[in-house]
């Protein structure tokens, strides 16, 4: 697969997404814990509109912590920016060649795909992306990746529905593959979107 090319038409999928969603929407909460869909919007995009120095600068101030910085700025950026910006952001830099540090073409998909998961699965959106999309994403998974991460899959065996696909071995855990991605992206789900006995675990805890 062309990752280049996925992840250009990963971002205009998801500026189109965007541009469908209410001011509500907009303001509702994703499976980033604390953050809207505003916020998540807006970090999404920071790669494109920081430069270096200004990246430092922010990561200076927020004490050399990159999740104080990354927070903080996806606040303030939220905050600054409308609705129509935020999504226009992703799709102007669609073809950008930012990529995480030390990630890659493959750890730039990550970010837009599954950030964009953490918006339409917590809206109860039916986006499906690409099982060719999600496969490439799967494949790069590595104990490091999940210890990273956060996600506990100990004694736990991800199996996939939609791709010839599984991960460790314990107990039975099955759905669709990219539900399975954000599990081992370290967030929690909706209940009901998997399967086995320890589907408690990897959701979300209803109030």
């Amino acid at each position: 697969m062309d990752i280049k090319s996925a992840v250009a038409a990963e971002r205009r999928e998801l500026a189109a997404l965007l541009d469908d969603l209410s001011p509500a929407q907009w303001e509702a909460p994703t499976l980033c814990a604390g953050w809207r869909v505003r916020e998540v919007a807006a970090h999404m995009s920071l790669g494109f509109r920081y430069s270096l120095p200004k990246t430092l600068t922010e990561l200076v101030k927020a004490r050399g912590s990159l999740h104080r910085m990354t927070d903080r700025c996806a606040r303030k950026d939220a905050a600054a920016h409308s609705a129509g910006q935020l999504a226009a952001f992703l799709r102007d830099n669609a073809g950008h060649p930012w990529q995480p540090p030390m990630a890659g073409i493959e750890g730039a998909l990550g970010h837009d795909v599954v950030h964009g998961l953490d918006i339409s699965v917590a809206l109860g959106l039916e986006r499906r992306v690409p099982v060719d999309r999600v496969r490439v994403l799967l494949e790069k998974v590595t104990p490091r990746s999940i210890k990273f991460f956060g996600a506990d899959v100990g004694g736990v065996e991800l199996r996939a529905d939609d791709l010839d696909w599984s991960y460790g071995t314990g107990t039975p855990l099955a759905g669709a593959a990219q539900d399975l991605l954000l599990v081992l992206y370290g967030r929690k789900l909706p209940p009901g979107r998997l399967r086995g006995a320890l589907q408690s675990r990897f959701a979300v805890r209803e109030v």
